[in-house]
């Protein structure tokens, strides 16, 4: 729960002392002697981020070290800024949200929000970080139609509603609406989060608002560009972080520029957090991330050639880790999974085939494909007996978790599937012993995938087996991602495998909206979620008296103005689908191995390996590990 946090007395005395006390990193020292880097103490905020490691039982740790990791793709170098999860506010490792650039953040029943900043904060090239920063966002970039055709993001709306914001002083940012945005603080927090501020003092140059007409035309020839609101978009890439030049808040900043299968990001001088014994974070003073293909990163990992790697394994790579790490020098952890369902299969509803359509729509045909699948043998064969079995629901980390909802038309019970089944007087089979639909086809389902996880086709080729014996026939067709997606949203696909919910986390400030009919990425209702999102000019109204609900309670949450409120419309939600079985979860809780060096400090033995919440490594606060050499 989230209301307010304010800083007392005796942290800011905590955190005065800190600074203080500060010590000079071995890093930044040259620099610092030659006068071209002011000393620590007047690099910080007058109020930083004092972190008790005491507190968290981890070890105070000592500056310096190169840490190495790997990535699959050239533009995932953004992980930095996953990784790195400076936030305005951001999630502890209990999952509540707490202020992190922010000093502080006063919420008035949803509808008006008080950002305090830290005085003296200051970006990676030394500029003060102010309100000025989040006033040129808003002013001269969300609200300009050429940086911003679409104008503010999405979730600054209520009800079309945009907010009122103002900015006091320099360290002061207020938004208001007239309803409630409970969304708000959450989309702060995210492993994406929406950066509703701009280093103002970099892009004002190549904006046209300020920029002297004859530098901006300079610039434009110089990055042979057409317009300066190209410049600018080019430029301005907080979340990319592919720009070397643009400041940042975050714990590392880039210091490759151009680069193609290797990248270095450097300490931030100017980061904003501080341990007790007044030692500025991060600790590591370089990142060195490396682009590699994706089968090499389970061998690179075997072969000791990264300190801290999870991107990239999954489950079946365990064998091998595990077979690596005495000449290796690192050991294996386990994870969680932050996903709700490791595998699920989603029936289209918005299947444009009307016969079809009808059958996937009716509930009974849904219960009966889920009880008819034995997860305990997948289970065994796939996850070595580890990984949680039933629906598809909320993890018991979310307060929405319920063990009838995970057990919920998921204990396998073949004659129970096959009385639904004739129930919905799917009576008549073929010489193959295959039930026939009312216009005589055969029970055929087609389950598509996206051909990149073994583990799915091994589940789905155990499911072939066990539907047999209910008189359904599974075929599994493979293909590329895009292909698939685009195949399920325009209503080609009859049935698709996917993950479950990405956020099986889900606490009473998350957006419902994954779980309701908003969102085409939804595999069950592709054309329901297109309604939504596009307003109505693009797929099909919701018309299932449950679908029809689940908006409702949308809705509801969006203008409701409590915590208490909240969590019984999530409650709601989450039994509504485990009673429909939109999705057929398998299981969950699937393990997550990840790889870390045996000289790193302070990576936690048990965690939970997710996007949102959680940021992947973010939320274990990486700028607190350490190298004990």
């Amino acid at each position: 729960m989230f209301k307010r946090v304010a800083v007392t007395f005796s942290a800011l005395i905590l955190a005065t002392s800190a600074l203080a006390e500060l010590g000079e990193s071995s890093f930044w020292k040259a620099e610092v002697d030659a006068g071209n880097l002011p000393p620590v103490a007047e690099r910080m905020p007058f109020a930083p981020l004092v972190v008790d490691l005491e507190a968290k039982d981890r070890a105070t740790g000592k500056q310096g070290g190169t840490l190495r990791t790997l990535v699959t793709r050239t533009k995932d170098v953004r992980q930095m800024v996953v990784y790195g999860y400076t936030r305005l506010v951001g999630y502890n490792h209990e999952y509540e949200i707490v202020p992190d650039l922010l000093l502080a953040l006063e919420n008035e029943e949803s509808r008006k929000f008080t950002l305090r900043l830290r005085p003296g904060h200051k970006w990676s090239d030394g500029a003060p970080f102010t309100s000025e920063d989040f006033r040129y966002w808003w002013e001269d970039v969300a609200n300009n139609e050429q940086l911003s055709p679409s104008g503010p993001l999405e979730f600054l709306r209520v009800e079309g509603e945009l907010p009122k914001v103002t900015f006091p002083n320099e360290t002061t940012v207020i938004y208001e609406w007239s309803k409630p945005n409970p969304q708000f603080i959450q989309e702060l927090a995210e492993a994406r989060p929406p950066f509703i501020y701009r280093p103002a003092h970099f892009l004002k140059p190549l904006h046209n608002k300020y920029a002297d007409e004859e530098s901006l035309r300079a610039a434009l020839r110089e990055k042979r560009v057409r317009s300066w609101a190209a410049l600018h978009n080019k430029s301005d890439n907080l979340y990319k972080f592919d720009n070397a030049s643009l400041p940042t808040l975050q714990p590392w900043m880039l210091a490759t520029k151009d680069g193609k299968s290797r990248f270095l990001f450097v300490r931030n001088p100017f980061f904003h957090r501080v341990d007790t014994a007044g030692t500025q974070l991060p600790y590591l003073d370089i990142v060195e991330m490396n682009v590699v293909s994706g089968g090499l990163v389970a061998a690179k990992a075997n072969a000791g050639e990264v300190d801290l790697q999870a991107r990239g394994l999954d489950f079946k790579d365990i064998a091998i880790l595990k077979k690596g790490e005495k000449q290796g020098g690192y050991h294996t952890l386990l994870w969680g999974n932050g996903t709700a369902s490791q595998i699920a299969i989603y029936l289209n509803l918005n299947y444009n085939d009307e016969g079809w359509r009808n059958l996937m729509r009716d509930v009974r045909f849904r219960r009966a494909l889920s009880m008819a699948i034995d997860r305990e043998i997948i289970n065994k064969v796939l996850y070595f007996g580890l990984a949680d079995e039933g629906a598809m629901t909320m993890l018991p980390e979310s307060p929405f978790f319920k063990e009838e909802n995970l057990r919920a038309w998921s204990q396998y019970d073949v004659d129970a599937a096959n009385a639904l089944l004739d129930e919905i007087g799917l009576t008549e089979r073929n010489k193959d012993g295959h039930r026939l639909l009312p216009d005589g086809r055969p029970l055929w389902v087609v389950v598509e995938t996206a051909g990149e996880r073994q583990e799915v086709e091994n589940a789905l080729q155990i499911i072939v087996d066990n539907w047999r014996a209910v008189g359904v026939k599974l075929i599994m067709r493979p293909l590329e991602r895009d292909i698939l997606r685009n195949r399920v949203y325009s209503g080609q696909t009859q049935a698709a495998v996917w993950f479950g919910w990405d956020n099986g986390l889900a606490q009473p400030f998350t957006p419902p909206t994954y779980a309701t009919p908003q969102q085409q990425e939804f595999f069950a209702w592709p054309k329901w979620g297109q309604y939504y999102q596009t307003h109505g000019d693009a797929g099909e109204a919701p018309d299932m008296p449950e679908a029809m609900r689940l908006i409702e309670l949308a809705e509801a949450w969006r203008r409701s103005s409590s915590d208490r409120e909240r969590a019984t419309i999530w409650q709601e939600i989450v039994d509504i689908h485990a009673d429909q079985v939109f999705a057929i979860g398998l299981l969950s809780g699937a393990r997550q191995p990840v790889v870390v060096n045996n000289d790193l400090m302070n990576v936690p033995e048990t965690g939970i390996w997710a996007w949102s919440p959680g940021a992947h490594f973010g939320i274990h606060r990486p700028d607190e590990f350490w190298f004990d050499r």
